[in-house]
């Protein structure tokens, strides 16, 4: 198949599949004589191995030591475990973040009474008289 009918199999865009062939996670296709880019059915699978991995945030560093997993199938699934583990506790500390700005922006949204022309929004207030340090704890403080 060619890249557009891979792209549309695995629902994805040619430019991804380019990218992933440079990064060295898609095997390189071969040539028709034509010139055009010739996937197989690995190629398909794999794209689609590269995706689930991706739509579950893991990075590309991390597919990349999966795929080298998956071409030992049967070795011990301990360093799978390992790398699964480790994103887990990654994505436990960003849900803690999220959930400390959700309850930021609660407390800033209760400080609301509505701005008149007597008094100015006190969510526009408190962000002008903020420190630096009541920051997004998800997010480093802009210099």
């Amino acid at each position: 198949m060619k890249i557009g009918e891979l792209a549309h199999a695995a629902n994805c865009d040619v430019q991804t599949i380019r990218y992933y062939e440079r990064e060295g996670l898609l095997d390189a296709p071969e040539r028709l004589a034509s010139g055009y880019r010739h996937y197989a059915p690995r190629h398909l699978a794999r794209l689609q191995f590269i995706r689930h991995c991706r739509a579950l945030d893991i990075p590309l560093a991390e597919v990349r030591q999966l795929i080298e997993y998956a071409q030992t199938p049967y070795q011990s699934c301990h360093a799978v475990d390992a790398l699964l583990d480790d994103h887990i506790e990654r994505v436990r500390r960003q849900v803690a973040a999220l959930q400390s700005l959700e309850r930021q922006l609660v407390a800033l949204r209760r400080q609301c009474e509505g701005a008149t022309r007597e008094r100015a929004c006190a969510i526009i207030d408190s962000f002008m008289s903020a420190p630096a340090e009541h920051a997004c704890p998800c997010h480093p403080a802009a210099p």
